[in-house]
């Protein structure tokens, strides 16, 4: 045990070495004395290099390297990693430094889900060392389970996206725009919303050509399908999961009924229950691959009833694994700006009016605060204007909460 955590601790440092230089991410863990910090996120989007950040502050004042310790529950050299041998693991650092005894030390263990009973090992290192612990995961349903369970009130949770519009400008060496804004500053900026928007987020392929970036995030798809569910709940219809994901990637920004989408492939001769439907869609939710917003309203029934709507965690994910012939910048907007407002922690819903107009976004924030956004790509147009006010002015008469407009200019605006 001791041999492995060695060369494991050895090849850490040289990594956390090499990510002097990666792009800061616009998080931070919570603050939360003796509470596991947990990070959770779709694979690939940035925890570990956000781990790496938070272990380089640490350094920034003067805590020694050889007090933190960095396990990846993904590494094969390790695995299979139960309970028990997870704890050993953790005991055999301070069996290999027996000073750290007198310290606090720091844990950061990346994609935790993968081992069965992880919470009881965090909740002994928690109430007889002195410690703190960071954790990863890709996983919301089992780490907010395992958390329900074995860490009620002794965690504390974040979520990583892959990079927002300000991240992808400094991962790409471009300083963010300065007030006031001038047309060129707009027309140049907004050229670089269109770049993000055909690249995404996802760290890992912001250096790529073209044809190696589609076929990262693809092969990202891939690994998300395979190992986060059809390994994790023994799914055995693996082409029309597939086909679901395809069809969910392409809805983006609309409502979607699982009752249609039944009622196609029945018509196409697949052989599937409805409830087998909902469990994939649940599925990709836990994945952080693919999101739903409700309609906002009292009626429990009206709810239930009602097709939510899809929003995916990344446009540049879309567009390499749908194939649109045409972007469709509005949409592509619509999910940026759902993914901004769930990175600010806020509840998200649509709204239809009784006149028949939908409002994108209703939304309410910790403080009980409440908003409707629209959103649409140019707002410049006279009669796309007057639409998009029209269904606000119908939605604030009936719900007497304000909105706004975002189009591409007033997002740039608000940077």
């Amino acid at each position: 045990m001791e041999d492995i955590l060695q060369i494991l601790q050895e090849e850490f440092r040289a990594k956390l070495n090499n990510t002097v230089n990666s792009t800061k991410r616009l998080y931070r863990f919570p603050e939360g004395k003796n509470l596991a910090k947990v990070a959770e996120g779709i694979r690939r989007c940035g925890k570990t290099y956000f781990l790496f950040q938070t272990m380089r502050e640490l350094l920034s004042h003067h805590i020694s390297v050889d007090r933190l310790l960095y396990l990846n529950f993904e590494d094969d050299r390790i695995l299979p990693m139960d309970q028990k041998k997870m704890g050993e693991m953790i005991d055999a650092l301070y069996t290999l430094q027996p000073d750290l005894h007198n310290h606090r030390c720091y844990l950061f263990l990346d994609e935790v889900q993968n081992v069965e009973g992880w919470p009881l090992v965090i909740r002994r290192f928690l109430d007889t060392k002195d410690v703190e612990i960071f954790i990863t995961g890709s996983s919301a349903k089992l780490l907010s389970k395992e958390i329900a369970t074995s860490l009620r009130g002794r965690s504390i949770s974040i979520e990583i996206q892959p990079y927002n519009f300000p991240e992808y400008l400094v991962a790409h060496d471009i300083a963010l725009p300065s007030h006031p804004f001038g047309k060129k500053v707009l027309d140049l900026y907004r050229s670089h919303l269109l770049g993000f928007f055909q690249c995404g987020g996802f760290p890992g392929v912001q250096s790529l050509v073209t044809n190696e970036r589609l076929e990262t995030l693809q092969n990202y798809v891939e690994v998300v399908v395979f190992r986060d569910i059809v390994e994790r709940h023994k799914i055995s219809n693996i082409s029309l999961l597939k086909y679901f994901v395809s069809v969910l990637l392409k809805n983006t920004g609309s409502r979607f009924s699982i009752n249609k989408f039944y009622n196609d492939i029945s018509s196409q001769g697949y052989k599937v229950g409805k409830d087998t439907l909902y469990s994939f869609l649940d599925h990709l939710e836990d994945a952080f691959l693919i999101f739903t917003v409700p309609i906002f309203t009292e009626s429990l029934r009206t709810l239930e009833k009602t097709p939510k709507k899809i929003y995916a965690i990344d446009n540049g994910l879309i567009n390499a694994n749908t194939f649109n012939l045409a972007l469709n910048f509005g949409k592509m907007l619509e999910n940026q700006v759902y993914l901004d407002l769930r990175r600010q922690k806020k509840e998200i819903f649509y709204y239809n009016t009784s006149e028949g107009y939908e409002v994108d976004f209703v939304t309410r924030d910790q403080e009980g605060h409440c908003e409707m956004i629209q959103v649409v790509w140019d707002k410049s147009d006279p009669d796309t204007l007057e639409r998009e006010e029209r269904a606000l002015k119908s939605a604030e008469k009936e719900l007497g909460i304000k909105g706004r407009i975002i189009d591409w200019e007033t997002y740039l605006k608000s940077l």
